[in-house]
């Protein structure tokens, strides 16, 4: 069956070892996370499960993006994943963790760029508790003068950005990005349009066309979690066809976030709805959606393909 055999590049997961020396404190905690209940998440999740998750599809290469290990870990977390992807055969590209205001920021972009896996970095400026509560004026803003000039190392290093903010910060996120033109930027989880109303909807669509404005910017459809709800396409296909919409097929990727989705729904199910939602496009506009867009942003060169 043809949608069976599509080719699939996970543009956005994770794996921890619960029982190694990396530390995950948000999964230590003991908290809820914005999801739900986080506790099924706290195990190891290597790709042995990654691939019972995935058995029915044709995953062909995967993006590891940085799961928020102790922050003083983040070149050990790189070590890490290379010695996975030696071992595992994935993941096939890393995009880590660094920050770009700090006295060693340099250093550390260094570092991680020297790693042959690594494509990118995630750094993730503060973010309000929630709409019409700003964060102007402190320090790793998105307005904070520092932390933007320090993204240009990304750029002075050849990598890209894993932007992740809600969508009540995606104007001001747009602003940051028209400042980098050079910089590739990949935003995260479909802008996380966490709150479905009317009103924050409108938000989150006007977010979303000043970032599709910006041609240095795409955007992964992933990461679409709404409390309360199920993931279904009653709830999600309304946002999956728009964000297509404004960011044209060539500068979208879908993405799992597993395991952290799979508080929501199986990787199957997931997927499944991707393709179910996307059916009615051209098969070329879909390699695109499910692959070849990821590949492309990403870097990511197959084995034993030239």
């Amino acid at each position: 069956m043809e949608q069976d055999d599509l080719p699939i590049v996970d543009a956005h997961h994770h794996l921890w070892d619960l029982d190694g020396p990396l530390r995950y404190p948000w999964l230590a905690s003991g908290e809820h996370g914005f999801l739900g209940d986080y506790s099924r998440l706290r195990r190891s999740y290597l790709p042995p499960e990654y691939r019972r998750d995935t058995a029915l599809h044709n995953v062909i290469a995967t993006v590891h993006i940085e799961a928020e290990c102790d922050r003083s870990q983040q070149l050990a977390e790189t070590a890490w994943l290379t010695d996975i992807a030696a071992r595992y055969g994935m993941p096939n590209a890393i995009v880590a963790h660094a920050w770009v205001d700090t006295p060693d920021a340099e250093d550390i972009i260094a570092a991680q760029a020297a790693n042959p896996l690594v494509r990118g970095i995630r750094t993730k400026p503060i973010i309000a508790e929630g709409p019409g509560r700003p964060v102007r004026g402190r320090s790793r803003s998105l307005q904070d003068p520092a932390w933007r000039k320090g993204l240009g190392l990304l750029t002075k290093y050849g990598l890209s950005w894993d932007l992740r903010v809600p969508w009540y910060h995606l104007a001001e996120a747009a602003d940051v990005c028209r400042e980098h033109p050079d910089l590739r930027v990949v935003l995260n989880h479909t802008g996380y349009p966490l709150d479905r109303s009317a009103e924050q909807l409108a938000v989150w669509k006007r977010g979303m066309e000043a970032l599709s404005c910006c041609p240095n910017v795409w955007c992964k459809i992933s990461g679409l979690t709404v409390a309360g709800e199920p993931w279904t396409l009653q709830v999600n296909g309304r946002v999956i066809r728009e964000t297509i919409g404004m960011f044209g097929v060539d500068r979208c990727m879908f993405a799992s976030n597993y395991p952290v989705d799979g508080v929501k729904a199986s990787w199957d199910w997931i997927y499944c709805q991707f393709k179910y939602v996307t059916a009615g496009l051209p098969l070329e506009d879909r390699r695109k959606l499910f692959a070849e867009n990821a590949l492309a942003f990403y870097r990511v060169a197959l084995p034993g393909v030239g």
